[in-house]
């Protein structure tokens, strides 16, 4: 659908993509790795041609109804650099990049997104928040789907005061909070719904990595409780937006995006995910699960109990996959796992200055160099041809 812009908004969306005379919106690199989005670019449909999506039984499927596997990368940066004052992504974000992703064979791309920054919170500097913010992930997003990639939008770093041994205490969204604060998470996800509405190539990921459980007090059974309804959960001091609430609120603003939903354990618990499943009247829900060498559930004996009978039932999205040993030991039986059972999943993370090891970051530069975890991850998207 093609909306009309006024001449401000038109510029807001251009000079957020990387022109010459607009680098600081871009992250930090140099002005040769930029180009300019025209205005025609700009005002191209929001969907272009990446494939709209709902939900079939278990499977995410196109507007013809076929099934459509997930295949991509994390592009991290968007929910830290603006609350950290220093740009808007880590890297770029124009065609070139978005070039040397698509040699690796991927269909889709997830985007963490900060709450503080889209909201436009005060604490936020004022070039990287509210319309400024808004208008660079709009722009990425059409960019995007106009080079036929999906894009998952997580709400990856949220508001609430929390304190843990050797954890973030800040009240403000600079970190990972064990669960979304209902101040400031349901007006993002109005906001983020209203925008993206009409547009099918987007998916909705409503939290990246809930924990409530970790919470002092909590028992798993609260912690499901909290997971679905929100409101004052043992062990968190804030208000909390529970997944029906999001939901609902998605909902509300005439949204029928496909929606993604993470466990606890950050994500890598869903044992109660089928039970504790929020009603949604678009029947458009999917199962989000991160899997690392070091998660909770990492193991194939895990895999075939807890992750297998809801992939059964629900489309499965593993958002986020990886190893901390510049390897791919790990990845590789769970990526076979999950393609036999036609489970979508993305890998962690396309930022060039992550390591290998410590990120886990894919690639060495933004042309796509490999490190050795990134070079087994592309090898098997590439055989999957």
């Amino acid at each position: 659908m093609l909306r009309t812009l006024t001449a401000s908004r038109l510029a807001l969306i251009v000079t957020a993509v990387c022109t010459a005379v607009a680098l600081s919106a871009c992250g930090s690199y140099k002005s040769s790795d930029t180009v300019t989005l025209t205005a025609a670019a700009a005002l191209a449909p929001a969907a272009g041609t990446a494939p709209g999506l709902h939900v079939s039984g278990n499977h995410l499927v196109n507007a013809h109804g076929a099934r459509v596997v997930l295949h991509g990368v994390d592009r991290s940066g968007s929910e830290y650099a603006c609350v950290q004052g220093w740009g808007l992504f880590d890297g770029p974000v124009n065609q070139a990049a978005v070039n040397a992703m698509k040699t690796w064979d991927i269909n889709a791309v997830r985007v963490p997104l900060n709450e503080a920054c889209w909201n436009g919170e005060s604490y936020v500097s004022s070039k990287y928040r509210g319309a400024s913010y808004r208008a660079a992930v709009e722009a990425f997003v059409s960019l995007l789907n106009r080079n036929g990639l999906v894009v998952i939008l997580d709400l990856h770093w949220t508001d609430g005061a929390y304190s843990r041994p050797g954890g973030c205490s800040s009240a403000r969204a600079v970190c990972q909070k064990p669960m979304p604060d209902t101040a400031e998470s349901v007006p993002f996800w109005r906001s983020v719904a209203g925008v993206f509405k009409h547009n099918d190539s987007v998916i909705f990921d409503l939290f990246n990595e809930p924990y409530p459980e970790n919470a002092p007090g909590a028992t798993e059974t609260e912690a499901w409780h909290c997971w679905l309804h929100g409101g004052h959960c043992t062990g968190i001091p804030y208000s909390v937006a529970g997944m029906q609430t999001l939901v609902n609120t998605v909902r509300a603003v005439g949204a029928k995006n496909v929606i993604m939903l993470g466990g606890l354990g950050y994500a890598s618990d869903l044992t109660e995910w089928l039970t504790d499943k929020p009603a949604d009247p678009d029947h458009n829900l999917a199962a989000s699960w991160h899997a690392y060498n070091f998660s909770g559930c990492h193991v194939s004996s895990c895999w075939n109990s807890q992750v297998a009978p809801v992939l059964k039932k629900v489309p499965l999205i593993a958002g986020e996959i990886g190893e901390n040993d510049c390897a791919d030991r790990y990845i590789d039986p769970l990526m076979a796992w999950l393609d036999a059972r036609s489970a979508s999943y993305l890998a962690w993370a396309w930022n060039a200055d992550f390591g290998c090891g410590p990120g886990p970051g894919l690639i060495i530069n933004y042309k796509g160099k490999a490190t050795n975890y990134g070079a087994g991850y592309k090898a098997h998207l590439v055989s999957l041809r």
